[in-house]
């Protein structure tokens, strides 16, 4: 997360029965995944600490989750409308991943993309950085 000032981004699913609020930089990168369920949906997601991200009251109800492979990943959708604006992804369990589409204009300054080759996993998980996007950074001379 850096030293960029943080800020609140909102978004949600289509429906607007699944909102949510996130703390995130004003400019963030952006995984363009090709994994089976990813490029299937569109998906490209940006990553956050978990203690970032807040569900808004009410949208709990209107959440289902899939899962497959190792299950590591919980793919969250709306029961409603079926967008998938938020998921705990495989490589951040420890954090959450929003789609950048998701998130309501105004917030979001910048987009950096960045490839994630889904399909070969494991060979590129163990070269990519991506695992520090849901890591708290500390601020210079902490």
């Amino acid at each position: 997360m850096g030293t960029e000032a943080v800020v609140v981004h909102s978004g949600g699913c289509h429906c607007r029965r699944v909102r949510w609020q996130v703390e995130a930089p004003v400019s963030v990168v952006a995984w363009i995944c090709n994994c089976s369920d990813c490029s299937m949906r569109g998906n490209t997601h940006f990553v956050v600490p978990a203690a970032r991200f807040k569900l808004q009251p009410g949208a709990e109800e209107f959440i289902t989750t899939y899962t497959f492979g190792t299950h590591t990943a919980k793919h969250t959708f709306c029961k409603v409308c079926g967008i998938t604006s938020f998921y705990s992804p495989r490589s951040n369990p420890d954090g959450v991943a929003l789609s950048v589409t998701c998130v309501d204009p105004g917030t979001l300054e910048h987009v950096e993309y960045r490839k994630f080759d889904g399909r070969n996993w494991e060979d590129f998980f163990k070269h990519s950085d991506i695992s520090k996007f849901s890591k708290e950074m500390s601020e210079p001379g902490e």
